[in-house]
């Protein structure tokens, strides 16, 4: 079996990732990750078998979906896996509704996350039709 190194050298691609750390997506979601881990702290105790609970675990699923689809080295595989990472992204996002309308985040607060929601979104979809476009190519 020929593995990434292998295939992006035949194709001629630019863009290879050596280690998980430096896959940008994966910065942004584990930032992401920290933010929330921060900010469920401020959150009511009521809410730390219920919303709190919830809110990390879709919060950690991002990054922890990128880095298990990065280890698969299978196009397709990795692909799926960033699907369930976005998944959980917009999971969280909506946790984060949840917080707003509770009255336990500001207007403010819930704009700069819902942004970088977004944000990352971006990215991750451009990972994927990267990987879209790498699967396409692989003729090996």
């Amino acid at each position: 079996m020929i593995g990434y190194a292998e295939i992006f050298a035949k194709l001629n691609l630019k863009f290879f990732m050596l280690e998980l750390e430096e896959l940008d997506v994966w910065k942004l979601s584990r930032d992401f990750r920290n933010d929330i881990s921060k900010l469920v702290k401020t959150f009511p105790d009521k809410e730390k078998f219920s919303l709190i609970s919830q809110i990390i675990r879709s919060s950690r699923s991002i990054s922890a979906n990128i880095a298990e689809g990065f280890g698969r080295y299978h196009f397709q595989e990795n692909i799926q896996f960033c699907r369930q990472a976005r998944g959980s992204l917009f999971e969280t996002l909506e946790h984060l509704t949840c917080a707003y309308d509770e009255d336990y985040i500001t207007k403010d607060i819930y704009e700069k996350f819902r942004n970088q929601v977004y944000g990352i979104n971006k990215v991750l979809n451009g990972y994927i039709s990267y990987l879209k476009k790498a699967k396409e190519n692989n003729k090996y």
